[in-house]
């Protein structure tokens, strides 16, 4: 009668856990489940639940597997990178306002001497890289004189220093069909009539200094600039 009754215990056992175990693959999957696999089957002793070979993290349950349930739903999502700025436009060329520079003619040239000196080259080297950068639309370059000498004298040696002074600019790469050239002679003194009495003398010649001079005006365009709005 025992052997009998242990039979049938073992049956029924058997049966129970093939139940439940079909009963999970519908629901809960990853544990066992009661008969009607609706209940997660738990330890009588721990209260723990019973995983199955088929638990996985992704079938974690919350009050069974708190831990993974949770790293499951915080898992962080993937977001697209931003797509990369756009580049800043280039500067747009802006009109300039005409430059006015007026050189020495003793800070080019020896006196009554077209041929430039050291100190005159280092002067207009300076000047050629302030108009690196812009481009220009004309650069008059304009020689002047004292009274000293007759007017066509003046006239001629006032035209020899403007081309001197042009084509050492050419030489440094300042576009020549940007330059013009220009002598006035003596018909545009700086100094007022009357100012430098006297004949040529090394007192009257200090005094007539600034009529002796090289005016270089340069009018244009440059990229130099910030941004338009």
């Amino acid at each position: 009668m025992k052997k009998t009754s242990a039979l049938i215990l073992a049956g029924s056992a058997a049966v129970f856990a093939a139940s439940m175990s079909f009963a999970q693959d519908s629901k809960n999957q990853g544990y066992l489940v009661d008969t009607y696999g609706n209940n997660i089957v738990t330890s009588s002793n721990t209260g723990l639940c019973w995983r199955t070979s088929d638990w996985t993290p992704a079938r974690a349950v919350e009050f069974c597997d708190p831990v993974h349930r949770k790293a499951e739903i915080s898992a962080p999502k993937v977001v697209a990178a931003a797509p990369p700025p756009k580049s800043a436009p280039a500067p747009a060329p802006a009109k300039v306002a005409p430059r006015s520079v007026k050189f020495s003619a003793d800070a080019l040239f020896a006196f009554d001497k077209s041929v430039l000196s050291p100190e005159g080259k280092a002067l207009l080297d300076d000047f050629a890289r302030q108009l690196g950068g812009a481009q220009y639309e004309v650069i008059l370059v304009t020689g002047h004189t004292d009274r000293f000498g007759s007017n066509e004298y003046n006239q001629k040696l006032s035209e020899r220093r403007a081309n001197a002074v042009k084509e050492y600019l050419v030489s440094k790469d300042v576009p020549a069909n940007r330059i013009r050239a220009e002598g006035k002679g003596e018909t545009q003194p700086v100094t007022n009539p009357g100012e430098c009495k006297g004949g040529p003398s090394a007192k009257v010649i200090a005094c007539l200094q600034p009529d002796r001079r090289v005016h270089v005006e340069v009018t244009g365009t440059t990229t130099q600039t910030t941004s338009p709005k």
